[in-house]
Protein backbone atom coordinates (compact mmCIF):
# COMPACT_ATOMS: atom_id res chain seq x y z
CA UNK A 1 0.00 0.00 0.00
CA UNK A 2 0.89 3.57 -0.72
CA UNK A 3 1.83 5.82 1.74
CA UNK A 4 0.17 9.25 1.67
CA UNK A 5 2.66 12.06 0.13
CA UNK A 6 2.30 15.32 0.84
CA UNK A 7 2.96 18.68 -1.40
CA UNK A 8 5.90 19.34 -2.85
CA UNK A 9 7.95 22.30 -1.42
CA UNK A 10 8.51 24.08 -4.80
CA UNK A 11 5.11 23.48 -5.53
CA UNK A 12 3.54 27.29 -6.57
CA UNK A 13 -0.21 28.19 -4.89
CA UNK A 14 -2.14 31.42 -4.81
CA UNK A 15 -3.54 31.92 -1.28
CA UNK A 16 -3.86 34.34 1.10
CA UNK A 17 -4.02 33.90 5.28
CA UNK A 18 -7.46 34.75 5.28
CA UNK A 19 -7.76 31.24 3.79
CA UNK A 20 -6.14 29.59 6.78
CA UNK A 21 -8.32 31.02 9.60
CA UNK A 22 -12.14 29.61 10.07
CA UNK A 23 -15.04 31.66 9.91
CA UNK A 24 -15.81 30.76 14.26
CA UNK A 25 -12.05 31.08 14.82
CA UNK A 26 -11.37 32.88 18.16
CA UNK A 27 -8.67 35.35 16.47
CA UNK A 28 -11.31 36.47 15.00
CA UNK A 29 -13.49 37.77 18.18
CA UNK A 30 -9.97 39.24 19.32
CA UNK A 31 -9.56 41.05 16.53
CA UNK A 32 -13.05 42.63 16.32
CA UNK A 33 -13.25 43.13 20.12
CA UNK A 34 -10.03 45.21 20.01
CA UNK A 35 -10.74 47.24 17.09
CA UNK A 36 -14.35 48.27 18.25
CA UNK A 37 -12.95 50.08 21.56
CA UNK A 38 -11.25 53.26 22.04
CA UNK A 39 -7.90 52.54 23.80
CA UNK A 40 -7.40 56.35 24.64
CA UNK A 41 -10.78 56.63 26.75
CA UNK A 42 -8.99 52.82 28.50
CA UNK A 43 -5.77 54.57 29.52
CA UNK A 44 -4.01 53.14 26.69
CA UNK A 45 -0.68 55.07 25.77
CA UNK A 46 -1.27 55.25 22.18
CA UNK A 47 1.90 56.46 20.16
CA UNK A 48 1.58 59.11 18.38
CA UNK A 49 2.42 59.57 14.63
CA UNK A 50 5.89 61.06 13.85
CA UNK A 51 7.71 62.67 10.35
CA UNK A 52 10.99 61.78 11.26
CA UNK A 53 12.37 58.47 12.64
CA UNK A 54 11.62 55.29 12.28
CA UNK A 55 7.46 54.55 12.40
CA UNK A 56 6.33 52.54 15.68
CA UNK A 57 3.40 49.62 16.09
CA UNK A 58 -0.07 50.74 17.08
CA UNK A 59 -0.96 49.46 20.93
CA UNK A 60 -3.83 48.11 18.63
CA UNK A 61 -0.77 45.21 17.95
CA UNK A 62 0.48 44.98 21.33
CA UNK A 63 -3.07 44.20 22.81
CA UNK A 64 -4.27 41.50 20.18
CA UNK A 65 -1.09 40.22 20.69
CA UNK A 66 -1.68 40.07 24.65
CA UNK A 67 -4.88 38.80 24.70
CA UNK A 68 -3.89 35.96 22.60
CA UNK A 69 -1.16 35.06 24.87
CA UNK A 70 -3.65 35.41 27.69
CA UNK A 71 -6.04 32.99 26.24
CA UNK A 72 -3.23 30.53 25.24
CA UNK A 73 -1.47 30.49 27.99
CA UNK A 74 1.30 31.97 26.75
CA UNK A 75 2.31 35.15 29.21
CA UNK A 76 6.59 35.23 28.34
CA UNK A 77 7.24 38.12 25.94
CA UNK A 78 9.81 36.09 24.29
CA UNK A 79 7.97 33.61 23.57
CA UNK A 80 5.15 35.96 22.00
CA UNK A 81 7.87 37.30 20.04
CA UNK A 82 8.74 33.77 18.25
CA UNK A 83 4.91 32.68 18.12
CA UNK A 84 4.10 36.17 16.21
CA UNK A 85 6.65 35.05 13.76
CA UNK A 86 5.75 31.31 12.85
CA UNK A 87 1.94 30.74 13.87
CA UNK A 88 -0.59 31.66 11.08
CA UNK A 89 -2.69 32.49 13.82
CA UNK A 90 -0.99 35.01 14.92
CA UNK A 91 0.26 36.10 11.76
CA UNK A 92 -3.35 36.83 10.60
CA UNK A 93 -4.11 38.67 13.47
CA UNK A 94 -0.98 40.77 13.54
CA UNK A 95 -1.59 41.48 9.47
CA UNK A 96 2.16 40.24 9.10
CA UNK A 97 3.64 42.77 12.21
CA UNK A 98 6.56 40.79 14.21
CA UNK A 99 7.30 43.08 17.03
CA UNK A 100 10.58 41.62 19.27
CA UNK A 101 9.92 41.15 23.03
CA UNK A 102 11.77 43.96 24.36
CA UNK A 103 8.23 45.83 22.99
CA UNK A 104 5.77 43.39 24.19
CA UNK A 105 7.24 43.89 27.73
CA UNK A 106 7.32 47.35 27.50
CA UNK A 107 3.69 47.70 26.52
CA UNK A 108 2.45 45.51 29.59
CA UNK A 109 4.98 47.32 31.91
CA UNK A 110 3.41 50.92 30.13
CA UNK A 111 -0.43 50.12 30.79
CA UNK A 112 -1.54 48.02 33.75
CA UNK A 113 -3.82 50.58 34.60
CA UNK A 114 -5.44 50.53 30.99
CA UNK A 115 -5.25 46.46 31.03
CA UNK A 116 -7.42 46.66 34.48
CA UNK A 117 -10.19 48.77 33.00
CA UNK A 118 -10.23 46.38 29.67
CA UNK A 119 -11.25 43.59 32.07
CA UNK A 120 -13.77 45.29 33.20
CA UNK A 121 -15.37 46.33 29.67
CA UNK A 122 -14.98 43.09 28.61
CA UNK A 123 -16.55 42.04 31.70
CA UNK A 124 -19.80 44.31 31.25
CA UNK A 125 -19.45 42.56 27.47
CA UNK A 126 -20.35 39.35 29.32
CA UNK A 127 -22.94 40.44 31.17
CA UNK A 128 -24.57 42.81 28.39
CA UNK A 129 -24.35 39.09 26.53
CA UNK A 130 -25.70 37.18 29.62
CA UNK A 131 -23.19 34.94 29.63
CA UNK A 132 -23.04 35.50 33.86
CA UNK A 133 -26.03 35.59 35.78
CA UNK A 134 -24.25 37.39 38.77
CA UNK A 135 -25.51 35.59 41.43
CA UNK A 136 -23.20 32.54 42.93
CA UNK A 137 -20.13 33.31 42.41
CA UNK A 138 -16.77 30.99 43.44
CA UNK A 139 -13.60 32.83 44.86
CA UNK A 140 -10.34 31.21 45.12
CA UNK A 141 -6.59 31.76 45.20
CA UNK A 142 -3.71 30.08 44.07
CA UNK A 143 0.33 30.35 44.67
CA UNK A 144 2.43 31.26 42.25
CA UNK A 145 5.96 31.13 42.50
CA UNK A 146 8.10 34.18 42.39
CA UNK A 147 11.59 34.52 40.66
CA UNK A 148 12.99 35.42 44.12
CA UNK A 149 14.52 32.78 46.04
CA UNK A 150 14.54 32.88 49.96
CA UNK A 151 18.06 33.59 50.20
CA UNK A 152 16.39 36.84 48.68
CA UNK A 153 13.70 37.37 51.33
CA UNK A 154 14.74 39.37 54.29
CA UNK A 155 12.69 39.82 57.70
CA UNK A 156 14.00 42.01 60.58
CA UNK A 157 14.93 38.98 62.41
CA UNK A 158 16.76 37.53 59.45
CA UNK A 159 18.95 40.97 58.71
CA UNK A 160 19.63 41.02 62.77
CA UNK A 161 20.79 37.66 62.25
CA UNK A 162 23.28 38.73 59.20
CA UNK A 163 24.34 41.88 60.79
CA UNK A 164 25.09 39.52 64.75
CA UNK A 165 27.44 37.12 62.39
CA UNK A 166 29.06 39.99 60.38
CA UNK A 167 29.93 41.53 63.91
CA UNK A 168 31.23 38.04 65.31
CA UNK A 169 33.48 37.40 62.15
CA UNK A 170 34.77 41.06 62.23
CA UNK A 171 35.57 40.12 65.69
CA UNK A 172 37.48 37.15 65.19
CA UNK A 173 39.35 38.74 62.28
CA UNK A 174 40.29 41.55 64.30
CA UNK A 175 42.47 39.48 67.12
CA UNK A 176 43.54 37.70 63.75
CA UNK A 177 44.70 40.84 62.53
CA UNK A 178 46.67 41.73 66.17
CA UNK A 179 48.04 38.27 66.13
CA UNK A 180 49.63 38.21 62.48
CA UNK A 181 50.90 42.21 63.41
CA UNK A 182 52.36 41.03 66.35
CA UNK A 183 54.37 38.22 64.80
CA UNK A 184 55.06 40.53 61.49
CA UNK A 185 53.22 38.59 59.16
CA UNK A 186 52.77 40.80 56.24
CA UNK A 187 50.79 38.27 54.02
CA UNK A 188 48.23 37.51 56.63
CA UNK A 189 47.66 41.01 57.81
CA UNK A 190 46.62 42.07 54.20
CA UNK A 191 44.59 38.79 53.37
CA UNK A 192 42.80 39.41 56.86
CA UNK A 193 42.16 43.48 56.13
CA UNK A 194 40.62 42.44 52.94
CA UNK A 195 38.23 39.63 54.76
CA UNK A 196 37.18 42.84 57.30
CA UNK A 197 36.69 45.25 54.08
CA UNK A 198 34.63 42.74 52.16
CA UNK A 199 32.65 41.80 55.51
CA UNK A 200 32.33 45.54 56.48
CA UNK A 201 30.56 46.19 52.22
CA UNK A 202 28.12 43.46 53.29
CA UNK A 203 27.29 45.24 56.65
CA UNK A 204 26.38 48.21 54.57
CA UNK A 205 24.34 46.38 51.81
CA UNK A 206 22.17 44.53 55.23
CA UNK A 207 21.99 48.24 56.89
CA UNK A 208 20.70 49.61 53.53
CA UNK A 209 17.98 46.63 53.52
CA UNK A 210 16.76 47.37 56.91
CA UNK A 211 16.65 50.53 56.38
CA UNK A 212 14.19 50.38 53.22
CA UNK A 213 12.29 47.49 55.36
CA UNK A 214 11.32 50.20 58.08
CA UNK A 215 10.19 52.76 55.34
CA UNK A 216 8.19 50.30 53.86
CA UNK A 217 6.26 49.11 57.16
CA UNK A 218 6.27 45.98 55.80
CA UNK A 219 7.33 42.22 57.66
CA UNK A 220 9.03 41.44 54.93
CA UNK A 221 10.97 42.68 51.73
CA UNK A 222 11.93 41.28 48.67
CA UNK A 223 15.71 42.00 46.28
CA UNK A 224 14.36 40.31 43.10
CA UNK A 225 10.60 40.63 42.99
CA UNK A 226 9.68 43.60 45.65
CA UNK A 227 6.04 42.28 45.64
CA UNK A 228 6.54 38.82 46.32
CA UNK A 229 6.69 37.38 50.46
CA UNK A 230 6.90 34.33 51.96
CA UNK A 231 3.54 32.29 52.02
CA UNK A 232 2.04 29.38 53.62
CA UNK A 233 1.54 27.08 49.97
CA UNK A 234 0.69 23.61 51.73
CA UNK A 235 0.96 22.33 55.30
CA UNK A 236 4.21 24.11 56.92
CA UNK A 237 6.06 24.58 53.52
CA UNK A 238 6.91 28.42 52.57
CA UNK A 239 7.15 29.56 49.06
CA UNK A 240 8.60 32.84 48.31
CA UNK A 241 5.31 33.51 45.74
CA UNK A 242 2.50 35.75 44.84
CA UNK A 243 -1.12 34.93 45.42
CA UNK A 244 -3.67 35.36 42.76
CA UNK A 245 -7.20 35.47 43.30
CA UNK A 246 -10.17 35.19 41.03
CA UNK A 247 -14.08 34.99 41.02
CA UNK A 248 -15.75 33.13 38.55
CA UNK A 249 -19.14 33.03 37.90
CA UNK A 250 -21.62 29.93 37.73
CA UNK A 251 -22.91 29.92 34.63
CA UNK A 252 -20.36 29.44 32.20
CA UNK A 253 -17.47 29.28 34.42
CA UNK A 254 -15.88 33.00 33.36
CA UNK A 255 -13.49 34.77 35.49
CA UNK A 256 -15.51 38.36 36.67
CA UNK A 257 -12.89 39.70 38.91
CA UNK A 258 -8.82 38.93 39.76
CA UNK A 259 -6.10 40.36 40.93
CA UNK A 260 -2.92 39.33 42.71
CA UNK A 261 -2.08 40.15 46.25
CA UNK A 262 1.10 39.35 48.64
CA UNK A 263 -0.78 37.74 51.54
CA UNK A 264 -2.67 34.56 52.31
CA UNK A 265 -6.46 33.88 51.79
CA UNK A 266 -7.65 34.57 55.52
CA UNK A 267 -7.12 38.44 54.63
CA UNK A 268 -8.21 38.32 50.89
CA UNK A 269 -11.91 37.70 50.87
CA UNK A 270 -13.36 41.18 51.46
CA UNK A 271 -11.25 42.98 48.68
CA UNK A 272 -12.18 40.09 45.75
CA UNK A 273 -15.56 39.94 46.82
CA UNK A 274 -16.24 43.78 46.31
CA UNK A 275 -14.28 43.69 43.28
CA UNK A 276 -16.22 41.41 41.46
CA UNK A 277 -19.59 42.98 42.55
CA UNK A 278 -17.73 46.20 41.21
CA UNK A 279 -16.91 44.94 38.04
CA UNK A 280 -20.38 43.09 37.48
CA UNK A 281 -22.31 46.38 38.96
CA UNK A 282 -24.92 44.26 40.65
CA UNK A 283 -26.85 44.63 44.26
CA UNK A 284 -26.11 41.30 45.70
CA UNK A 285 -24.75 37.90 45.29
CA UNK A 286 -23.72 35.06 46.88
CA UNK A 287 -20.44 34.07 47.54
CA UNK A 288 -18.90 29.99 47.97
CA UNK A 289 -15.34 30.06 49.10
CA UNK A 290 -13.51 27.59 51.04
CA UNK A 291 -11.99 27.22 54.33
CA UNK A 292 -8.65 29.42 53.97
CA UNK A 293 -10.72 32.37 54.24
CA UNK A 294 -12.70 31.80 57.10
CA UNK A 295 -12.37 35.13 58.97
CA UNK A 296 -14.97 37.03 60.86
CA UNK A 297 -13.87 40.18 59.95
CA UNK A 298 -13.71 39.46 56.09
CA UNK A 299 -17.12 37.81 56.30
CA UNK A 300 -18.76 40.44 57.97
CA UNK A 301 -17.24 43.28 55.22
CA UNK A 302 -19.20 41.00 53.03
CA UNK A 303 -22.38 41.22 54.53
CA UNK A 304 -22.10 45.22 55.29
CA UNK A 305 -22.08 45.04 50.76
CA UNK A 306 -25.05 43.05 50.83
CA UNK A 307 -22.81 39.86 49.75
CA UNK A 308 -23.68 36.74 51.31
CA UNK A 309 -20.91 33.90 51.73
CA UNK A 310 -21.09 30.72 52.18
CA UNK A 311 -17.29 29.67 53.66
CA UNK A 312 -16.97 26.43 55.33
CA UNK A 313 -15.86 26.18 59.03
CA UNK A 314 -11.79 25.43 59.71
CA UNK A 315 -11.33 22.39 61.64
CA UNK A 316 -9.98 21.90 65.09
CA UNK A 317 -5.95 20.83 64.77
CA UNK A 318 -5.31 18.58 67.72
CA UNK A 319 -1.60 19.24 68.80
CA UNK A 320 -1.65 15.66 71.28
CA UNK A 321 -1.33 12.31 69.68
CA UNK A 322 -4.94 11.35 71.36
CA UNK A 323 -6.53 14.44 70.66
CA UNK A 324 -9.57 16.50 72.34
CA UNK A 325 -12.10 14.86 73.96
CA UNK A 326 -15.05 15.96 72.48
CA UNK A 327 -16.24 16.88 76.24
CA UNK A 328 -13.09 19.51 76.08
CA UNK A 329 -13.43 21.02 72.60
CA UNK A 330 -13.77 25.46 72.45
CA UNK A 331 -17.22 25.08 72.12
CA UNK A 332 -17.61 23.60 75.93
CA UNK A 333 -16.04 26.58 76.96
CA UNK A 334 -17.99 29.43 78.49
CA UNK A 335 -16.74 32.83 78.47
CA UNK A 336 -17.75 35.39 81.48
CA UNK A 337 -17.75 38.70 80.00
CA UNK A 338 -17.95 40.69 82.95
CA UNK A 339 -14.95 38.74 85.21
CA UNK A 340 -13.00 38.04 81.49
CA UNK A 341 -12.57 34.35 82.42
CA UNK A 342 -13.45 31.21 80.53
CA UNK A 343 -15.06 28.47 82.80
CA UNK A 344 -14.15 24.94 81.78
CA UNK A 345 -16.49 21.74 81.42
CA UNK A 346 -15.27 20.39 84.93
CA UNK A 347 -16.71 23.97 86.23
CA UNK A 348 -13.27 25.58 86.84
CA UNK A 349 -12.41 29.36 86.20
CA UNK A 350 -9.62 29.95 83.61
CA UNK A 351 -7.86 33.36 84.10
CA UNK A 352 -5.66 34.63 81.72
CA UNK A 353 -2.54 36.39 83.04
CA UNK A 354 -2.40 39.43 80.87
CA UNK A 355 0.88 38.22 79.19
CA UNK A 356 1.42 37.89 74.89
CA UNK A 357 3.54 35.39 73.80
CA UNK A 358 4.89 35.03 69.93
CA UNK A 359 5.05 31.73 68.99
CA UNK A 360 6.84 31.46 65.13
CA UNK A 361 5.79 28.80 63.41
CA UNK A 362 7.32 29.76 59.96
CA UNK A 363 9.56 33.09 58.90
CA UNK A 364 7.76 35.77 59.44
CA UNK A 365 4.33 34.52 60.35
CA UNK A 366 3.15 35.29 64.11
CA UNK A 367 0.98 34.08 66.10
CA UNK A 368 0.07 35.95 69.44
CA UNK A 369 -1.94 34.17 72.02
CA UNK A 370 -3.12 34.87 75.51
CA UNK A 371 -1.44 32.68 78.47
CA UNK A 372 -4.36 30.96 80.50
CA UNK A 373 -3.85 29.46 84.30
CA UNK A 374 -6.01 26.87 85.62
Amino acid sequence: MQHILGISREQISFTCLEDFIPTHHEVRFIDAFVDSIDLIKLGFQVQALKKEGRPSFHSTVFLKLYLYGYLNGIRSSRKLEKEAIRNIELQWLLHGITPNYHSISDFRKDNPNALRSLFKLFVSFLKNEELVCGELIAIDGTKVRANNSKKANFSQRKIDRHIEYIDNKVSEYLKELEEADANDNRTKVTNVEAKIAKLKERKIDYELLERKLQESDDTQISTTDPDARALLVQGVVVEISHNMQAAVDSKHNLVVATHTINRNDRNALADIALEAKKNLEIETYTALVDKGYHNGRQIQQCTDANITTIVAQQEIVNSNEKGTTPEYMVTKFVYNKTEDTYSCPQGEVLKTTGTWHEKNQMANYIIASNNIQH
